[in-house]
């Protein structure tokens, strides 16, 4: 796989017109079949979906969020959601197309969503929330400097928007950075 290098990279806010392209991008991230290409599927955990185009454009157009959209020679190559929660921000949706992941550039994605944060919001803190079972993508975050709480938060069970949970122990950890 390539290495991917900012100056390969561009970013820009999404706009409605990416909604059925980011939707595809999020769901080849982590469900079905296409998400064991890379290693952030959720395929063992969860059927159904992850996302939906009405749940993508409810972010694009929420004014104390914005989607970050990721582009590589013209094509949307990953995302992520940033959301302004006052003195820290929230980091989700995070998605990176499975051909691309291990190459690098996730790790681009968040250092440039962290700068963000700090220069447009002036978070200090970076919060996400991941589920617990998911062992190897903690692992990924800690190595980034976020640091697991052991605060828990249920599952939306019996929510299909969220996805079909294949076991009934699932609950995301919150997981926060401090930001220089």
């Amino acid at each position: 796989m390539d290495t991917i290098s900012s100056t390969e990279t561009s970013f820009r806010d999404a706009t409605v017109d990416d909604v059925p392209v980011l939707v595809a991008l999020v769901e080849s991230a982590y469900r079905g079949d296409a998400s064991r290409a890379g290693w952030t599927t959720e395929a063992d955990l969860l059927d159904g979906q992850r996302t939906d185009p009405d749940g993508v454009e409810a972010v694009v157009t929420d004014p104390a969020s914005r989607l970050l959209v990721v582009e590589r020679d013209g094509r949307i190559v990953a995302c992520c959601q940033l959301e302004h929660r006052g003195e820290h921000a929230y980091f989700g949706m995070f998605a990176v197309s499975p051909e691309m992941q291990g190459g690098g550039l996730g790790k681009v994605v968040i250092a440039e969503a962290e700068r963000l944060v700090r220069a447009e919001w002036g978070a200090t803190e970076m919060h996400m929330t991941v589920i617990k079972q998911r062992d190897e993508l903690i692992a990924w975050y800690e190595r980034r400097g976020y640091r697991r709480t052991g605060r828990m938060s249920p599952f939306p069970y019996g929510d299909e928007r969220f996805g079909i949970p294949q076991r009934d122990d699932l609950e995301f950890e919150l997981l926060i950075k401090e930001l220089a």
